[in-house]
């Protein structure tokens, strides 16, 4: 039989004030199981799972807001999976800890040896201190990547796979040295088939260290070993002219601040007979999923500029033209057919605009207007419009 417990008891049970429990309530993070015939807002057990989970998240740097995209959908049966999502983010704080503990020790140490103060010991402290925020921040983008990764791998119509086709366009024979720009969590290669690595050197690469840490993990330790993986920005390229035979972009350029200047170092380090392959999408992507949160609340941008018109299909060409002699655009035909609505608001809750500003107090409601959306049609159609730029000098 359930157990069920008063606000009091709850708190006194989690060890947490009554306001706190509360203040929880009235941000949407924590309802209660039900409310009894009195009036009082009753918890049960699985409530304290929920509780473990914001608790943890806050001491990790979660902002409420925050927490709440990522509590909104969970029961009892995601415990394991929220668990070792924590864990492998305590992994993380603790490596940061132990990295700032040394730094301190060090120059702790030169003071007392010296009498002078190690200002570049400082600096490290400094930049330590800011990992902190990082961490926080690259679990963030690493997670909405696999949000987004997700909704394409479960409700596209074409089977192939966006990432298996894209390989499918790249002609790997004779290529010794392949870069990838903006790895992300290298998916590009999860199925790849041996014969295409064997024999190559393949660099990785990410801006971000917690993607190329993410990369590392998801390909695991055997494929793993067959990449090299650095942190590195396109837009000054540490390699020698003419380095690769194959560098590969894929959804990257339109984030890169200064596209020419990006485009002129990958056009720097690729050979003469080289091949760079840059996928994008065009101005119709997704558009219905534009159209949906602007018909609930005309307020929301998914995206603070529209990347599409930084580089997209429709005008890449003439961009890439400068700097390669031959530009050959491939698209891959596909639609999405969505019939949950968890899925799409987990992908627009990912989304770089102002969405979670006006969705976060209104989840619930924007959740079942989807519902709606989704029970009157069945079901969800969202175009695709994606394809690959293939260049040669």
């Amino acid at each position: 039989m359930d157990q069920y417990y008063t606000t009091g008891e709850f708190a006194r049970m989690a060890h947490v004030t009554i306001r706190t429990i509360r203040y929880y309530d009235k941000k949407g993070l924590l309802k209660p199981s039900f409310i009894n015939e009195s009036g009082y807002r009753m918890y049960s057990d699985e409530d304290f799972l929920k509780l473990q989970k914001i608790l943890s998240l806050k001491y990790l740097g979660f902002s409420l807001n925050e927490i709440g995209n990522m509590t909104i959908h969970d029961t009892s049966a995601d415990i394991l999976k929220s668990l070792k999502m924590q864990i492998g983010l305590v992994h993380k704080k603790m490596e940061n800890l132990e990295q700032m503990e040394k730094a301190l020790q060090n120059t702790t140490q030169i003071l007392e040896e010296t009498n002078q103060i190690d200002w570049t010991g400082i600096l490290n402290l400094i930049h330590l201190t800011d990992m902190e925020k990082m961490l926080v921040e690259q679990y963030k983008n690493g997670e909405n990547l696999n949000i987004r990764i997700s909704l394409h791998e479960q409700y596209s119509q074409n089977k192939k796979g966006w990432f298996p086709w894209l390989l499918e366009q790249m002609d790997f024979d004779g290529a010794r040295r392949i870069l990838e720009i903006g790895c992300g969590n290298g998916q590009l290669w999860k199925k790849a088939e041996p014969s295409v690595l064997k024999g190559k050197y393949i660099c990785l690469s990410d801006l971000s260290d917690g993607m190329i840490r993410d990369a590392a993990e998801n390909l695991g330790e055997e494929k793993a070993s067959c990449f090299d993986f650095r942190t590195l920005d396109c837009q000054k390229l540490p390699f020698p002219d003419a380095e690769y035979d194959r560098i590969i972009a894929n959804h990257v350029l339109f984030y890169v601040q200064n596209l020419s200047r990006g485009l002129q170092e990958i056009s720097r380090v690729l050979s003469d007979d080289g091949v760079f392959y840059c996928s994008t999408y065009g101005k119709g992507h997704m558009k219905e999923i534009t159209d949906l949160v602007q018909e609930f609340d005309p307020q929301i941008n998914l995206s603070e500029v529209a990347l599409y018109t930084i580089f997209g299909l429709d005008h890449g060409e003439k961009q890439l033209k400068p700097y390669f002699g031959s530009v050959e655009k491939r698209i891959y035909e596909d639609s999405l057919w969505v019939d949950r609505p968890e899925p799409l608001l987990d992908y627009i809750l990912s989304c770089h605009g102002n969405q979670n500003e006006y969705l976060y107090p209104r989840q619930r409601e924007f959740k079942e207007f989807l519902e709606k959306k989704i029970q009157k049609h069945g079901g969800i159609a969202i175009t695709k419009e994606a394809g690959v730029f293939i260049c040669r000098k």
